[in-house]
């Protein structure tokens, strides 16, 4: 079943030809139609596109901050070795070496790619102060990061497995 889950979101968004390398679990933004030349590399499009382009699991998350319960999401208990990326956009946000097993339920981690992946937010929601993780490129909804995390960086980016899509090392 969680096969199936991470394999229908990807057939949407194959068929709507927004996201043409989606096949292959990457898009950059020449292939992205919402793209255009001369850009910082910022996707700005409507609810309404999301919509289109998200299925509602995925567009909760990335776009009204929602959140999977723990151990449902997909890569929560995935450790093979590769990349992650915004489901939404197809930004570079992850990389398999710097996964670890936080027993959260959610995908962790203890940095990003590179400091210009993701950006952060406080986030007073839910009655405690957090600091929210968003996809740098498109704005969306990743998770939060605490610091509670291994070394070197003794952080925890808690995400959302719905937010991203793994690419395997080939």
């Amino acid at each position: 079943m969680k096969l199936r889950s991470l394999i229908v979101p990807v057939a949407i968004l194959l068929c709507t030809g927004v996201a043409a390398l989606y096949a292959q679990q990457q898009q950059n933004e020449k292939n992205n139609p919402y793209y255009k030349e001369g850009e910082t590399g910022k996707v700005n499009i409507t609810d309404a596109q999301w919509k289109k382009v998200l299925t509602p699991k995925v567009y909760n998350i990335l776009r009204e901050k929602g959140t999977e319960a723990p151990d449902t999401g997909p890569n929560a208990h995935n450790y093979s070795k590769g990349m992650y990326y915004c489901a939404a956009c197809g930004n570079p946000l992850f990389t398999s070496a710097t996964k670890f097993d936080s027993h959260t339920g959610w995908p962790s981690f203890y940095q990003p790619l590179k400091p210009t992946s993701v950006m952060q937010a406080k986030d007073n929601s839910l009655g405690m102060e957090r600091d929210e993780v968003m996809c740098a490129k498109c704005g969306g909804h990743l998770g939060h990061v605490f610091d509670d995390g291994p070394a070197p960086t003794h952080l925890r980016y808690c995400m959302n497995g719905y937010a991203m899509v793994f690419e395997p090392a080939k």
